[in-house]
């Protein structure tokens, strides 16, 4: 009998006989490589069906689950630092989780089911959760190794580098990425005093999650809070200062044009983390492959959050999807499973919603139409001097929306986007300022309520 079989063994006898302190230190019967919000879903989920057998959490950073979206405003100081924790300080003793913070696991072997750590540690598990997330995106130029370049703005560690370089020295920035990410690294710089300039690639701003004229209002909100905007350009090097070399003292963008700055923040996207499995027998494509029920293609491994393409609903397939809601949606899904709880993962697409300088922002679903689409869809629109709007429809069903300024509507529309209701009836209302559930018939606005409803079972 293999050192699997024994432990196994070992802890189906503990199992019976309720004798949990017996069992070997190392073994748990879920594991969960990474501490964010598929995670935080995932404990909550195993917790509701399981509540006695062991979770053990390994994550590479050392703090409690934190919010990703709120470090912009904890760096603008708008919340303090203990607001940015996802739950309560005793939340992991509360439901019996071994944490191996401040530790990474290096190598999995998926035949003994066992997780070795960067420590030399050796973790065994039942069902593992991958819940590793995404990377930033960095691309290879002269200068990244100077003080002063923060690779991403995505951890809790990089924002509170932020505020040590900004405390010390107030300046002039540089934002590499006109995204989302990008963005709300600017409006926080900009919100401290400093001198902000965001470079983005592309021709607009937020290009893969809202359409050209919602990029406009952005444009223009970011402007009028004096913060300069470059499109269809890019950085090619970074360059030291003239007291010392190895500080940043500015940029080379590619067309020649200099900026001097402090300050460089590369935030130009993230990559899902999937080396742990890229050699191993967990199917990847961009990102690990899942199926509905979040597991992969090696039994009792599952995945979630920014490292997994998971179902979108309008595109019918699967594909990354790095928003906050999927990943914790996703994480109770595959807790759910892990548990022994059948339940399917349905309702996700891409969806965002944001605000700059109190300019508020909601995109879901299909966005951007090219030429050769367009004329297979129906575009509903309205762009006034105080907000936009943008409905797209296909076959009368509701296939995506962009909301700017004006989003009261934004949960009735992905309701109807969610659960396909034909629009017809009410199509010509679905633009004006007061529509909502009152607008729908009698059995539109049940069958609605009745699929929302059925949804929150399944």
């Amino acid at each position: 009998m293999g050192q699997k079989q024994v432990i196994e063994s070992i802890f189906d006898k503990c199992k019976l006989l309720n004798l949990w302190t017996m069992c070997p230190m190392n073994y748990y019967k879920y594991i969960i490589i990474g501490n964010s919000a598929g995670g935080i879903g995932a404990i909550e989920a195993i917790r509701e069906v399981d509540k006695t057998n062991e979770i053990a959490v390994i994550s590479d950073e050392p703090y409690s689950a934190y919010s990703r979206p709120l470090i912009s405003y904890l760096l603008a100081e708008k919340i303090k630092l203990d607001d940015i924790y996802l739950r309560v300080p005793n939340f992991y003793e509360d439901n019996g989780v071994a944490t191996f913070f401040g530790t990474q696991a290096t190598n999995i072997d998926f035949n003994e089911k066992k997780v070795t750590l960067d420590n030399g540690k050796k973790l065994y598990y039942e069902k593992l959760l991958l819940a590793t997330g995404g990377t930033p995106f960095v691309p290879n130029m002269p200068g990244l190794d100077k003080t002063g370049v923060f690779r991403g703005f995505n951890t809790l560690d990089t924002t509170l580098e932020l505020q040590k370089t900004i405390s010390e020295k107030k300046g002039r920035a540089v934002i590499l990425g006109g995204g989302l990410i990008g963005l709300k690294a600017a409006e926080a710089l900009r919100m401290k005093g400093l001198e902000v300039t965001v470079v983005e690639l592309l021709d607009r701003l937020m290009p893969l999650v809202i359409d050209q004229p919602a990029s406009q209002w952005v444009e223009t909100v970011l402007e009028n809070q004096d913060i300069k905007i470059i499109t269809g350009n890019t950085i090619s090097e970074i360059t030291g200062s003239f007291s010392n070399p190895n500080e940043v003292g500015g940029v080379v963008l590619k067309d020649g044009t200099t900026i001097r700055c402090d300050i460089v923040v590369i935030a130009i996207g993230v990559r899902p983390r999937i080396e742990l499995v890229r050699e191993s027998e967990v199917e990847v494509n961009r990102g690990i492959l899942v199926n509905k029920k979040m597991e992969t293609s090696v039994p009792n491994v599952f995945a979630c959050g920014d490292c997994a393409e998971v179902y979108d609903f309008i595109m019918d397939s699967f594909r990354l999807t790095p928003l906050w809601p999927t990943a914790f949606v996703g994480g109770r899904i595959a807790g759910f499973n892990m548990a022994g709880d059948c339940k399917e993962y349905y309702w996700g697409t891409s969806m965002n919603s944001t605000t700059f300088f109190g300019f508020p922002i909601i995109s879901a679903g299909i966005i951007n139409l090219s030429d050769e689409e367009k004329s297979d869809y129906e575009i509903l629109s309205q762009n006034t001097e105080s907000f936009y709007k943008s409905i797209i429809l296909k076959d009368n069903k509701i296939m995506g929306f962009v909301l700017a300024n004006e989003i009261d509507r934004a949960g009735i529309f992905l309701g109807l986007m969610r659960n396909k209701i034909d629009v017809s009836e009410f199509k010509d209302d679905l633009l004006s300022e007061d529509f909502g559930l009152i607008h729908l018939s009698d059995q539109v606005r049940n069958d609605l309520l009745a699929k929302e409803n059925l949804s929150c079972m399944t």
